[in-house]
């Protein structure tokens, strides 16, 4: 019986233990391939670490920027980016963790960001396109910060390529700095005719003898141009003006127009400072916008004024057609609008070129360079991602309406 038992014992703990053995492998082998596979994931880590710290592997760099305007609508603007990149490694950048991102500031107002994860470019040198989008309604404040500031903006883009892998990032900021000049053919001496072209009134009923423009108070809302008439009246009596009107057009598209109600009296043989303040409804801007980009970044100002004055008792509304004030702006916001590929066909050597047909500068940068503008030319390059400060990106080219010949100044 004691055998007997002994037996049974000896049979049932044979049973167990062989029903735990393949259990016991099963957990040894599947927990060794875990195992394993979390050494050999963390080694490869370990290993791609020191082969960059030894410098046998090294983060791709960003070796150009490339920015264009692509479609627009009412609230939204493409920007196009193309960012060139160095593979310094012997084998594509996937195993790395690569990513790009940049952001567009003007004058530190962020217009736009984007970027792109999981990017495994070749060795050498790539192309990596991007889209990001440009919020219109932020036009306005630009508008506002650009006259603040005298007509001038800092275009920076912030390009930046980082490996999650190794934990390192290689940024080439690129800065444009971009100017107009809107108001400075206002300012004239030419002395000019105003007539009635009314029977009974001897024309000319006065003389402009001089013209003079500034920017006044700028807000986010609205944009006023101060602006003022040296008025000559050569009659023997004195002539009232009740009103001045205006309106404001860029590109046909109507960005603010209204009524200055202040009144004037025109001593005979005497000039009279009469001042009109014309204003931008910047909330206008953003459609002005579209238009300007629609046209490759070309605007047309116009400014018409009217009269209302009083001669021989009646009220008479005389159109200055004379002084309707135009004025051409040309932008070139990235300084690519005409300029080539970068790197030829593919754009693969990171520089930049901008022939600034419009341009007042002639500006070249090299890596990490800061070009200067010596006002001699026309032509812009940007090579390897350097910075660039260009008088001819945001150009106002003067074209002001057909000047008359001189009257006599009677003044």
């Amino acid at each position: 019986m004691t055998e007997g038992t002994d037996g049974g014992d000896g049979s049932a703990s044979a049973k167990t233990g062989s029903g735990g053995g393949p259990a016991t492998v099963k957990r040894l082998l599947f927990g060794s391939k875990l195992r394993v596979g979390a050494v050999v994931v963390v080694g490869l880590v370990g290993m791609v670490v020191a082969a960059y710290l030894l410098g046998l592997l090294g983060v791709p760099s960003v070796t150009g920027v490339e920015n264009r305007f692509g479609e627009t609508n009412e609230s939204t603007t493409v920007i196009e980016t193309e960012l060139g990149v160095q593979n310094p490694n012997p084998v594509g950048t996937g195993f790395l963790d690569v990513s790009a991102n940049y952001e567009v500031n003007m004058n530190d107002i962020t217009m736009a960001t984007g970027g792109r994860d999981d990017i495994d470019v070749q060795p050498g040198q790539s192309t990596v396109t991007t889209r990001s989008y440009l919020q219109n309604e932020e036009i306005p404040r630009w508008w506002a910060s650009h006259i603040r500031r005298g007509e001038q903006t800092q275009v920076r883009i912030d390009a930046t390529v980082r490996s999650g892998l190794v934990g390192r990032s290689f940024a080439v900021p690129q800065e444009r700095t971009i100017r107009t000049d809107l108001l400075s053919s206002f300012n004239s001496t030419e002395t000019r005719e105003v007539n009635a072209d009314r029977p009974l009134v001897s024309d000319p009923v006065l003389y402009v003898n001089r013209t003079a423009g500034q920017w006044g108070d700028v807000t986010n809302e609205s944009t006023p141009i101060v602006l003022d008439f040296y008025v000559y009246n050569p009659k023997s009596y004195a002539i009232p003006i009740s009103q001045i009107e205006y309106a404001v057009n860029m590109n046909d598209i109507t960005v603010g127009e209204g009524t200055n109600d202040r009144e004037y009296i025109l001593e005979p043989g005497e000039v009279t400072q009469v001042r009109t303040v014309t204003t931008i409804d910047n909330t206008n801007l953003d459609e002005w916008w579209v238009s300007h980009l629609q046209r490759d970044q070309v605007t047309d100002l116009r400014i018409d004024f009217s009269v209302t004055t009083r001669i021989g008792g009646t009220s008479i509304q005389i159109p200055m057609d004379r002084f309707t004030y135009t004025e051409t702006i040309e932008t070139d916001i990235f300084g690519t609008k005409n300029a080539t590929d970068a790197g030829g066909e593919n754009g693969t050597d990171g520089s930049e070129t901008d022939d600034g047909t419009t341009g007042s500068g002639d500006d070249t940068a090299t890596d990490g360079g800061t070009t200067t503008d010596d006002g001699s030319g026309d032509d812009g390059t940007t090579s390897g991602g350097g910075t660039t400060t260009d008088g001819g990106g945001i150009l106002g080219a003067r074209t002001a309406g057909a000047a008359p010949t001189d009257a006599a100044r009677l003044a």
